[in-house]
């Protein structure tokens, strides 16, 4: 991974995107095709909306090209995140998913969780010193640590 930056050209490119479709993707395909028929317009709903939700709200806030505007956006995709995991937990009391699956759930949670909390604090930085107006990110801009967030060695310089 260089340090070069490459411009952003759509949400699709940004990684925590990216990992918020896994986890819509493995709502859709391993937990809402699972669950019962009496599930169906309640938790199977909710779990799907709020997991499109989340991919959803990075979209159009990338859309809305301030980076305000664009935080925004991301406040509510993590907003909606929790609340993914949120409906994993009750399907799993609900016995309707294995601790298993939960944990599976869980990572891919954790995992998009990191990646748009870094994603949020780039466009902080980026607001604060908004000499550019075209949006970059090294590829990728931040990694994940054992706690939080950690920067790239490149990065930490600066």
């Amino acid at each position: 991974m260089g340090s070069v930056m490459d411009p952003i050209r759509s949400f699709e490119d940004l990684e925590c995107w990216k990992k918020a479709r896994e986890l819509r993707l493995f709502v859709s395909s391993k937990i809402v095709a699972h669950l019962p028929r009496d599930e169906r317009f309640e938790l199977s709903s909710q779990l799907r909306r709020a997991a499109r939700s989340v991919t959803a709200n990075i979209a159009e806030g990338f859309g809305r090209f301030h980076f305000r505007d664009n935080y925004k956006f991301c406040s509510n995709a993590r907003g909606s995140l929790f609340e993914v995991l949120d409906h994993l937990i009750t399907a799993n009391d609900e016995a309707y998913i294995s601790d298993d699956t939960l944990s599976v759930g869980r990572s891919l949670f954790e995992t998009a969780r990191r990646l748009l909390n870094g994603y949020m604090n780039y466009l902080q930085c980026a607001y604060r010193d908004a000499s550019s107006n075209t949006m970059r990110e090294t590829t990728p801009l931040y990694q994940i640590g054992e706690e939080e967030l950690v920067p790239f060695p490149e990065m930490a310089e600066g």
